[in-house]
C-alpha cells in the first residue's frame, strides 16, 4: 500500500464553480491545491469524520465531513479509483468509505436533516440536495416559510440567490417549526452583521486599492471598511494572503491583503486590497476586549494595549484574526539597493517585488504571479530605448505580463534571482552573451547585432548594384540619343521644315524664329532621355543574373522554419531580432562554413555576370547602329525637302483643328510641344514620299489648298 495517491484534474466544488486542482492524501491528511488561485486547503487526518463516494455531474466525486462540521466536495474521479480509495481510507483514516447514491426522482417533498455545517433535504434515505450553511448569507422567515439567500461567486456562471422551503405547522404546543428551522441554519450560517462592537478602529487610512481614505473597523469575524461613499465587508475567510512591501523610498510601506473571492462596486472588482503607510506615523492602540479575553482568543498574539508603527499595528492585528503569514520580500536586492524593480505595467508605473515564491506588482493594477504557475521568462530589449529592457513572464495557462522599461543596470541582479529560484528562461544559452553586452554598454548601441538593419543594408546594396547593372546595359543608348550638338541641329532642320509665314520677309526674322521654339524644344528634349533611362530600369532583364547573398542571409533562409517551429507563433519583428542573436552567439567555425558557401556564390554570379555582359554588348550595338542608320536618313529626307523649296503650307505642316474656346498658341508653340506621336509619325510618311517624287510648285500649291 502506497503512502500517498495523488490525483490531477480534481475539481472542488465552491459556491456553484468547479475550481480545478490537484488532491494528494498521505497518511497526514488530505491536501487540494487551487491552480488558479494556489490556495491549499489542508484537513488533517485526525479531523475527518466521514467519507462518501458518490456518481456526480463529472463522473464520481467524494464527499469529505470533518468533526467540526465542515464539508469539501470533489470531483472528477474514476469509477475504477473507488476500490484504490477505499483501502486507502481504511488503512490509513480507520474510515469506512461509504457509497450512497443522490435521489434523481422528481420529488420536492421531503424531509429536512441538520448535521454540523450541512442542510441536506431528503427523500426516504436517499439525499437530493445539499447546503452547506456557510454559504448562507441571510435567513428570513414567514408565516409558514423560511426563505436563504447565499453569498454570490462570481466565478460560477450560474449563482443560486434562495431556496424557500415550506414548513407545514405541527400539533406540539410552544414550538414553532418555522422559528426552529431558521435558528438551525442561522446558527451555522455565514450572515455578515456588525453584532457587537469591533474589536478596534483605524481612522482615515489611506487606501490605494479602492482609492480613497477609509476607517477600518475590526470585527471577530469580518472587515469593516467604511468610506465617504462605499462601505466594504470582507469576511476573512476570503482572505488569501497577506503582504508587507517597503516602498523603494525608504519612507512608505504597502500592506497588500490578497482576496478571493474579490471585494465588488458594481462591475469592478477588487482582488487586493492595497493600504499605503508612512514609517513615520505612530500609534496606541486599545482592544475592545478585556486581557482574559484577549489572551484566550490571541493566546499572546495581541495584547490588550499596544503601541508602535501603524504599519506594524494593522499587520499585527490582521495576522491575528486571519490567522495566516504575512509575505515579506525574500534576498532579493536591487542595483539601487531596494526590493524591488521599477517598471511599467500596462499603462502605469509601479513596483515589482521579487518575492521567495512569486512576484508581485503594485499598484495600478496589482498583479501576484506564483512560480509555480509560471510557464517560461523572457528578457527583451527595450521597445523604446537601450537603456531598458522588458521582463515578460508567461503562465501555464497562455498569460503573458510584460514589465517594460526596467533600467539595464538592474538586468544581472534580475538575471541572477531567475536563475536562482530555478525558474524556465526563455533562450537561456544566449542569455549571457546578452547580459555581457549589457553590462558592456556605453552611450551607443553600435556593437549590438541589428538584424533589421543588416537586412535593409544588404537590400540597399542590391538594389543599388541593380541599377548599375541597368545603366551599364542602357548607357551606350543613352549617351547616343542625348547629344547636345545633334540635338540642336534636329531642331532647326525639324522648324524650318515648316516655318511660320513670316520667315520670308527677311532672315534676321526667320533667325529670330529659329531661336525661340530651338529653346523650348531642348528644354522637352532633355526631359526625353530621363524617360528612356526610366523606362531601362523598369524593364529589366529578367534574364540577368540576381546578385549572391551574403553569409547571413544564406544562413538565415536555411534556418528560418526551424527557428519558427521552435518559438510557434513569432512575428517577424521577433524573428529577425532571435536571428541576430544566434547568429551573433554562433561560433567562428560554423560561420566560416556560411562565408565559404558566400563566396562560391559570389564567384558564380561574377562568371555567369561576365557571360551575360558579353551577349547582351553585342545585342545593344546592333540596336544603336540600326537606329543610327534611321537617324542618318532621317536628316537626308528632310535636307532635301528643304533644298526643294517646300512650301510653308506642306501637308505635313497642318494641325488639328482646336475649339474656338481654347486660348491661342503659336505654330511654333504647337508643333513642338503638342503634336502627339501619331502627327510626327505622319510627317516622316509625307516627307519620305516628297523625298520620291520632287514636287513641282503646282503640287505644293495644291496640297496647301
Amino acid at each position: 500500500m502506497a503512502d500517498t495517491l495523488e490525483f490531477n484534474e480534481i475539481y472542488q466544488e465552491v459556491k456553484g464553480s468547479m475550481n480545478d486542482g490537484r488532491l494528494r492524501l498521505s497518511r497526514q491528511g488530505v491536501i487540494f491545491k487551487n491552480s488558479k488561485t494556489g490556495k491549499v486547503d489542508n484537513i488533517q487526518a485526525s479531523e475527518l469524520a466521514e467519507g462518501v463516494w458518490r456518481r456526480v455531474a463529472l463522473g464520481h466525486g467524494l464527499k469529505l465531513l470533518t468533526k467540526n462540521g465542515h464539508v469539501y466536495k470533489y470531483d472528477g474521479f474514476r469509477e475504477s479509483e473507488f476500490d484504490k480509495l477505499s483501502d486507502f481510507f481504511k488503512s490509513h483514516y480507520r474510515l469506512e468509505l461509504a457509497e450512497k447514491d443522490l435521489c434523481v426522482k422528481g420529488w420536492n417533498w421531503g424531509t429536512v436533516r441538520f448535521g454540523g455545517q450541512l442542510l441536506s433535504f431528503d427523500i426516504g434515505e436517499q439525499p437530493v440536495f445539499e447546503i452547506p450553511l456557510s454559504n448562507v448569507s441571510q435567513c428570513t422567515t414567514g408565516k409558514n416559510e423560511v426563505t436563504l439567500e447565499f453569498h454570490q461567486n462570481d466565478d460560477a456562471e450560474v449563482s443560486l440567490m434562495e431556496v424557500r422551503f415550506y414548513v407545514p405547522p405541527t400539533q406540539e404546543d410552544g414550538v414553532d417549526p418555522v422559528e426552529a428551522f431558521a435558528q438551525n441554519v442561522l446558527s451555522k450560517a455565514d450572515v455578515i452583521q456588525a453584532t457587537g462592537d469591533a474589536i478596534c478602529i483605524f481612522r482615515e487610512l489611506q487606501c490605494l486599492t479602492p482609492r480613497g481614505r477609509y476607517d477600518i473597523r475590526i470585527y471577530p469575524t469580518f472587515l469593516h471598511l467604511h468610506g465617504k461613499t462605499f462601505d466594504y465587508k470582507i469576511p476573512y475567510t476570503t482572505v488569501l494572503r497577506l503582504f508587507l512591501l517597503p516602498h523603494k523610498d525608504q519612507r512608505q510601506m504597502f500592506f497588500v491583503i490578497s482576496l478571493d473571492p474579490p471585494i465588488k462596486q458594481g462591475q469592478t472588482r477588487y482582488h487586493f486590497l492595497i493600504l499605503l503607510f508612512s514609517k513615520d506615523e505612530d500609534i496606541s492602540l486599545t482592544l475592545n476586549m478585556n486581557e482574559e479575553e484577549v489572551e484566550k482568543r490571541f493566546e499572546g498574539r495581541l495584547t490588550k494595549n499596544m503601541s508602535g508603527s501603524l504599519y506594524e499595528m494593522v499587520s499585527r492585528v490582521m495576522k491575528a484574526l486571519v490567522n495566516r503569514k504575512i509575505t515579506v520580500p525574500g534576498n532579493f536586492q536591487g542595483h539601487s539597493g531596494a526590493q524591488c524593480i521599477t517598471c511599467s505595467y500596462k499603462a502605469s508605473s509601479g513596483l515589482l517585488y521579487p518575492l521567495e515564491r512569486g512576484f508581485i506588482y503594485v499598484h495600478k493594477p496589482p498583479v501576484h504571479i506564483r512560480f509555480d504557475e509560471i510557464s517560461f521568462v523572457n528578457f527583451a530589449r527595450g521597445t523604446t530605448t537601450t537603456r531598458s529592457f522588458d521582463f515578460e513572464i508567461e503562465t501555464k495557462q497562455a498569460t503573458q505580463y510584460t514589465f517594460s522599461s526596467i533600467e539595464r543596470e538592474e538586468y544581472g541582479k534580475l538575471f541572477d534571482f531567475v536563475n536562482a529560484k530555478k525558474l524556465n528562461i526563455k533562450n537561456r544559452g544566449h542569455k549571457e552573451d546578452i547580459k555581457q553586452s549589457y553590462d558592456e554598454y556605453a552611450d551607443s548601441d553600435e556593437d549590438q547585432h541589428d538584424a533589421y538593419l543588416e537586412r535593409m543594408k544588404e537590400e540597399g546594396k542590391i538594389r543599388e548594384e541593380n541599377a548599375n547593372d541597368s545603366s551599364d546595359e542602357s548607357g551606350e543608348e543613352t549617351d547616343e540619343s542625348f547629344n547636345p550638338g545633334e540635338e540642336d541641329d534636329d531642331v532647326a532642320e525639324e522648324f524650318n521644315s515648316h516655318p511660320s509665314a513670316s520667315s520670308s520677309s527677311g532672315d534676321g526674322d526667320s533667325d529670330r524664329d529659329e531661336k525661340k521654339p530651338a529653346k523650348k524644344a531642348k528644354i522637352v528634349r532633355e526631359r526625353k532621355p530621363r524617360k528612356k533611362q526610366l523606362e531601362g530600369k523598369k524593364s529589366k532583364d529578367p534574364d540577368a543574373p540576381k546578385r549572391p547573398m551574403s553569409a547571413y542571409m544564406l544562413w538565415l533562409n536555411a534556418s528560418r522554419e526551424k527557428i519558427k517551429s521552435d518559438h510557434p507563433g513569432i512575428s517577424i519583428t521577433d524573428l529577425s531580432k532571435k536571428a541576430g542573436e544566434l547568429w551573433k552567439a554562433m561560433s567562428k567555425e560554423k560561420k566560416e562554413v556560411w562565408e565559404r558557401k558566400a563566396e562560391d556564390a559570389k564567384r558564380d554570379y561574377e562568371k555567369a555576370m561576365k557571360e551575360y555582359s558579353v551577349g547582351g554588348k553585342s545585342e545593344s550595338s546592333r540596336t544603336e547602329k540600326s537606329k543610327k542608320k534611321k537617324k542618318k536618313q532621317e536628316k537626308q529626307v528632310k535636307g532635301k525637302v528643304e533644298k526643294k523649296g517646300v512650301s510653308s503650307k506642306s501637308p505635313s505642316s497642318k494641325s488639328p483643328v482646336k475649339p474656338t474656346t481654347e486660348s491661342f498658341k503659336s505654330k511654333e508653340f504647337v508643333s513642338s510641344d503638342e503634336s502627339s506621336s501619331g502627327e510626327s509619325k505622319k510627317e516622316d510618311s509625307e516627307e519620305e514620299e516628297i523625298a520620291s517624287t520632287p514636287p513641282s510648285s503646282e503640287d505644293s500649291a495644291s496640297g496647301s489648298d
